[in-house]
Order: C-alpha cells, then sequence, then structure tokens
C-alpha cells in the first residue's frame, strides 16, 4: 500500500458530513469497520429518491423563471482532490450577477427553519462548484417537496465555508487515524441508532 493510500482518504461526500454531524460514531462504524447502515430498507428514504428522479425529469425550466437565472446544469457529479469532497448535486444555477448556486430538492416539509445540516451539505456543494466553474457561489437554494416546492435562500458565507471544510478534515482525521471518537451528546439520537448494539 502506498504512503498515500495509508495516510489519507481521498473524498469525503457531503452525506457523510452530515452523518458526522447527527454523531460522529457513525463514520468510525461505516468508514473505519465498513459496517453499512442498509439505508435503502428505509421508506422514506426511497420515496425520496423516487420524487427526486421525478424532480429532475418534470422541472427542467421552472427554476429559471422563478429564480430568474440565466441558465443550470441538472444532476451534477463534482469531486475535488484538493479538498478531498465528491458529491452529486441536483443542480447548478447560473445566475445574472454571474455568480453560481447550488439547489437541491429536499423530499421534506418546510418547517420555517433551515437545518445546520443541510446549510453545510450545500456549502459543500459550493466549495466543489466553485472549483470547477471558478464561479464565486454566494448563496443556495432548497426545494422542499412535501410543502407544494416551496423554495429557500440562503447564504454561503466564508465563515460557512470554512466551517464546513473543518468538518471534512475532523472526518479526515477520524478515518485515518482509526480512533474511537466521542459520540453526540444528544441523547435521543441514540435510541433509533442503526449502530446502537454496537455503541458503548
Amino acid at each position: 500500500m502506498s504512503e498515500n493510500n495509508s495516510q489519507m482518504k481521498s473524498f469525503i461526500t457531503p452525506s457523510e458530513v452530515i452523518e458526522f454531524l447527527y454523531c460522529p460514531r457513525f463514520i468510525y462504524f461505516m468508514n473505519v469497520l465498513k459496517i453499512k447502515q442498509h439505508e435503502d430498507k428505509r421508506t422514506l428514504v426511497n420515496k425520496g429518491r423516487e420524487i427526486h428522479e421525478l424532480k429532475l425529469i418534470r422541472n427542467k425550466d421552472y427554476i429559471r423563471k422563478k429564480l430568474g437565472c440565466l441558465g443550470k446544469e441538472t444532476d451534477v457529479y463534482l469531486s475535488s482532490q484538493k479538498l478531498n469532497l465528491v458529491g452529486k448535486v441536483d443542480e447548478v444555477l447560473f445566475l445574472e450577477n454571474q455568480t453560481a448556486a447550488p439547489l437541491d430538492y429536499k423530499y421534506a416539509f418546510w418547517d420555517n427553519r433551515i437545518y445546520k445540516t443541510l446549510k453545510i451539505q450545500q456549502t459543500l456543494y459550493a466549495l466543489l462548484i466553485e472549483e470547477k466553474y471558478r464561479k464565486k457561489v454566494e448563496k443556495a437554494f432548497l426545494v422542499f417537496v412535501r410543502s407544494k416546492d416551496h423554495i429557500e435562500e440562503f447564504q454561503v458565507t466564508d465563515s460557512l465555508k470554512q466551517k464546513a471544510l473543518d468538518y471534512v478534515n475532523q472526518i479526515c482525521d477520524i478515518i485515518n487515524s482509526g480512533c474511537f471518537p466521542k459520540k453526540t451528546t444528544v441523547k435521543t439520537r441514540c435510541l433509533d441508532c442503526t449502530y446502537k448494539n454496537l455503541c458503548f
């Protein structure tokens, strides 16, 4: 095994960062011990994927009309060796002020707040978009499918970008060191956890 492969996991996904924010031990079980969650058995996950695929087919022009963007690319694969990131974003929007923005569909209801996990996920997409297209990303958009395609936007700040990269580095540290991290401080998350029988 090369020194590079033994010391560094090349790519982290935004989904892994979300798992880390839920509980750092998810990363240990998934990436160090290689124990899968079997999330494909969850009904809501499957439903969300079906809606996601349907939206990519049906909604080709409405975003441009609603947000006034100049153009977009759909279902875009993004990767960066420099950032140790890889992911696929539903849409990359190109806006009138020469900036770009990620847009993601969420099979969820809008409940008057954008959670930290979603902000970090979209910020990681923003960083990938900036590198690939050489365009500044200042905002991100979320479509809440179960609230009649309600659209929300938030500002992607420099501090948010740095925070997102810090999480990626923390994940790399867990994977490369093999150390068992502290669990979440939110005890209710442990009740329905996939790994609760393994966690101690």
